[in-house]
């Protein structure tokens, strides 16, 4: 298939991860990225394989059909809607890809459509679905069976305001839910979150990576894994440790059940504010440090991370970073000045329903 013949793709991420994910793209991928925002990206590749599958930091990945910025609100849309998914996708083109991506199942296949609709509009999400799914007909063969979950195929409308787009999903829940997470904690970070954090955190070989308040370890995990493979001018794996803890004994626990799979096994029960750990050793901090409706109020976030922090710096290495995800900018800000580390960048996004902020500090050099 001729590269001019290839359709755009287009991946579906958390709120203002959009620059962080389209940074994944063009490193890992060699992808170009032709607009991003509102939880989107759509981007081009030169060759559509199973690689797009291995992104990390996107919840889910698409064959791009058609999109636009235009809806009127109206019910005229649901006449724009079919005509666009009937005449404007070559459907056939998507198919062979994505069998080619994600190869057919045994036993007969299986399909769904999917619709998500946001803002007020002049008709409902179900008007929305089935106008695309007149658009849709004859394309998925007869033989298939409609199946309201985990579908062969899936075919997906997003309606955002006055912007839709419609694609083919390529990926499965395992690239937002992950395989390795087996034990479960509430409040806990999403994976594609933690990833973006590791992609912040810029891990080099021979780094001590450390998250004090590690949950169920899924900020370790990924930042294991966003380093799995990379291999040292003598072709040898980067040496790394990676070490976390907790406070709650029940934490620890359920982050050892996840981790010991990537033999990372250096997890203890302790104070974050008082940590078994040297002075200077750590080059690396990721943390997610609980946002305030975990702790007896919300004004005990303001002490938590000021001792919180002043610990942080005194294990982590004149110009190590630090990467943290907060709820309270503010209070996390202050804490920093007192350290005196210099903010290098800084990410708002939304998580667990709530706006976030992460913010990534560098410790300064000794003079």
């Amino acid at each position: 298939m001729a590269k001019t013949e290839l359709p755009a793709c287009y991946a579906m991420v958390h709120e203002g991860l959009e620059t962080i994910a389209s940074e994944e793209i063009t490193q890992s991928l060699g992808g170009e990225v032709k607009r991003s925002g509102n939880g989107f990206v759509v981007f081009r590749l030169d060759e559509i394989d199973r690689d797009v599958l291995k992104l990390r930091t996107t919840e889910d990945v698409y064959l791009y059909g058609w999109g636009t910025d235009a809806l009127s609100y109206r019910a005229k849309d649901l006449d724009s809607i079919e005509r666009w998914t009937s005449r404007d996708v070559h459907w056939d083109t998507l198919l062979k890809l994505h069998h080619a991506v994600t190869p057919k199942p045994k036993g007969k296949p299986t399909f769904r459509f999917v619709t998500q609709m946001t803002g007020v509009h002049g008709y409902r999400r179900v008007d929305a679905q089935k106008a695309m799914a007149r658009g849709l007909g004859g394309v998925v063969p007869a033989s298939w069976k409609y199946a309201e979950e985990n579908a062969s195929l899936e075919i997906w409308l997003t309606i955002h305001g006055a912007m839709a787009i419609c694609g083919m999903r390529l990926s499965d829940r395992t690239m937002r839910h992950r395989t390795y997470k087996h034990e479960h904690l509430p409040a806990s970070i999403r994976p594609t979150i933690a990833a973006a954090i590791a992609r912040l955190a810029d891990l080099k070989p021979n780094q001590t990576v450390l998250d004090p308040m590690c949950g169920a370890g899924t900020l370790l995990a990924e930042a294991h894994l966003s380093v799995r493979g990379k291999r040292t001018s003598e072709g040898i794996d980067w040496p790394m440790r990676f070490l976390g803890g907790d406070s709650d004994e029940n934490h620890t626990s359920a982050a050892a059940a996840n981790l010991r799979q990537f033999g990372i096994t250096d997890l203890k029960k302790w104070d974050a504010r008082d940590l078994p750990v040297e002075d200077e050793t750590v080059d690396r901090i990721v943390c997610n440090p609980p946002f305030g409706k975990q702790l007896s109020s919300p004004e005990a976030v303001v002490p938590l991370y000021r001792d919180g922090v002043r610990e942080m710096d005194r294990v982590l290495r004149p110009g190590g970073k630090c990467v943290l995800i907060v709820a309270d900018a503010k209070a996390l800000r202050s804490a920093i000045e007192r350290v005196g580390w210099k903010e290098q960048r800084h990410v708002q996004v939304r998580m667990l329903g709530q706006r976030a902020f992460i913010g990534v500090y560098r410790k300064t050099l000794a003079a």
